[in-house]
């Protein structure tokens, strides 16, 4: 038989693998209203012009555009510019939405808004191992807050969601990009080079400060400022003590503005207090690659795997696009995809999951009825027709979450469950 595959970079979902996953968000959503986040729901379109504003970074280059109705083939023929092809797009992340729904609804929305959304993006990817075209994110934002504050909250509320989840030990790697614009002045990397001269700093965890060095030499970064930089590098030694004031000083060059340092110590103080241990990792150069962020930026690192599993920043300069006028913003998102294979949890129905095996010649209203009693009780119950290899049939249903069965017979009155297993 010929197999019918969904779209490349797509999945579907077998019953056991939605139900786990349905399981997993609905832990994150309880932890999230649990911190006075409120769920909100944009269309999975926006406008064109708005996901190709300049602001989605690399990610616009990824976005599924729809085509204008009534296209000719003429007009196909006749250009090459997509914005006179395509009028609608599908989203590639809920920063860019949610930005949008702000500025469409603060009349409506508290001075502060804390905000969930979760819900599935589109990017055209290449499609390979842990990369897909569609795909969920859990995102929390905060509008309307500068203070370090905001940071907090979001780190705290992440945190706690990854803990109620099962994967404790999570760390938060925390930078700012104001401190690396800083980095790169105390240097003397020009302006035009810097972009460039950041994708090169963010492998330094890969190819090392050597590595890195070669690179910006390759890539023509000036070598007065590279020679600078490979000097400092070559010096830096990770400083003693807890992240703090002289942790975060002893990892940058002299002359970063003390305003960032403070406003990292503060963030550091708050999730402190908020649980009873602040595990931040100071990391001078994590980069994030989004280019819309303007200050904090964060990753979540976990002992367990080699890749984040998370992260954010702040992008103060992102609704002012739709509003006219800057509102502070800063957001925090877990990557779901990567942590619902790495989390257990158990079925919430527990042993009230029966499967009931019955006799062809049950009359259905005997079934609907023990059905009925079971639901009424607050059983997930499914019917099975007893077939020959009954083996076969429990197996599936174990494997979709039932954990009992019972054989029913006509005329039956009570319905004796089994384990499953």
């Amino acid at each position: 038989m010929a197999t019918v595959n969904p779209p490349r970079g797509m999945r579907d979902f077998l019953p056991a693998d939605k139900a786990r996953r349905e399981r997993v968000l609905a832990v994150i959503r309880e932890r999230y209203r649990a911190h006075g986040f409120d769920e909100i729901e944009t269309p999975v379109m926006e406008e064109y012009d708005r996901l190709h504003a300049g602001i989605g970074g690399d990610n616009e280059k990824l976005a599924f555009n729809i085509m204008k109705r009534g296209i000719t083939a003429e007009t196909l023929a006749s250009t090459e510019d997509p914005s006179e092809l395509a009028d609608l797009g599908l989203r590639y992340d809920l920063t860019v939405p949610l930005s949008r729904f702000y500025a469409s609804h603060r009349s409506e929305l508290p001075t502060v808004f804390r905000a969930v959304q979760i819900a599935p993006v589109w990017r055209a990817e290449r499609p390979q191992k842990g990369r897909y075209r569609q795909f969920v994110q859990c995102d929390i934002d905060i509008m309307g807050d500068a203070t370090s504050r905001a940071e907090a909250e979001l780190i705290s509320a992440t945190l706690d969601a990854l803990d109620a989840l099962g994967l404790v030990g999570a760390q938060v790697r925390i930078n700012d990009r104001r401190a690396l614009d800083a980095t790169l002045d105390a240097f003397g990397f020009p302006v035009a080079e810097r972009p460039g001269v950041l994708i090169t700093i963010d492998k330094l965890d890969k190819i090392g400060p050597s590595g890195v060095a070669a690179e910006l030499r390759e890539r023509g970064a000036a070598a007065s400022s590279v020679d600078a930089f490979e000097a400092f590098l070559a010096g830096l030694s990770e400083p003693a003590g807890s992240f703090g004031a002289e942790q975060i000083r002893g990892l940058l060059p002299v002359g970063i503005p003390e305003e960032i340092v403070e406003h990292l110590v503060g963030i550091g103080e708050a999730v402190s207090a908020a649980r009873g241990n602040a595990p931040l990792v100071f990391d001078p150069f994590l980069v994030r690659g989004m280019g819309y962020y303007t200050g904090t930026i964060f990753e979540i690192a976990h002992p367990d795997v080699s890749y984040s599993l998370g992260g954010g920043g702040r992008y103060d300069g992102m609704v002012g696009r739709f509003l006219g006028q800057d509102v502070p913003a800063v957001g925090f998102s877990i990557g779901f995809e990567r942590i619902v294979d790495l989390v257990a949890l158990a079925d919430a129905e527990g042993s009230r999951s029966i499967v009931l095996v019955h006799d062809k010649d049950v009359p259905m209203a005997e079934l609907l009825a023990h059905k009925a009693r079971l639901v009424a009780e607050g059983a997930r119950v499914r019917l099975e027709r007893r077939p020959r290899n009954l083996k076969s049939v429990l197996e599936r249903a174990e494997a979709d979450g039932y954990t009992s069965f019972a054989s029913v017979a006509a005329g039956q009155r009570e319905i004796e469950p089994k384990p499953l297993g």
